[in-house]
């Protein structure tokens, strides 16, 4: 599975931004897609998952209700959107692919990840 993501930027406080994560290859086998993000200086931590179905999502108590995941089938295609964007929400962002169900808020359960896509929110 390659995964490539894209979409992230500098924006203002209270902005938003929709992150792209384009996977091909091995995809009939994903279970779940997720987002992490890595500010400097700390641990991966999970922001949001989906179902490769699109029947299921889990959010991070810290984005719950400012960021919603979704999904394309037709183009294999994971979407994060993400309003009221915070400084504390600036760090690299990665999609990954999970072929479990089962505790999808560890990076140690997905097994391909992107290179990552930079979000800055500015003060």
């Amino acid at each position: 599975v390659q995964l490539q993501a894209s979409g992230g930027g500098l924006v203002q406080a209270g902005g938003s931004l929709r992150l792209s994560c384009a996977a091909s290859g091995r995809t009939f086998s994903t279970y779940f897609m997720g987002w992490f993000r890595q500010a400097p200086g700390k641990e991966r931590e999970f922001v949001a998952a989906v179902s490769w179905s699109g029947s299921n999502t889990d959010y991070a108590d810290s984005v719950k209700g400012r960021c919603t995941i979704s999904r394309d089938k037709a183009k294999n295609t994971v979407y994060l959107q993400m309003s009221s964007l915070k400084p504390e929400d600036t760090a690299v962002y990665y999609c990954a692919t999970s072929f479990s169900s089962r505790a999808l808020k560890l990076p140690t359960a997905y097994d391909y990840w992107g290179q990552g896509t930079q979000v800055t929110v500015s003060s």
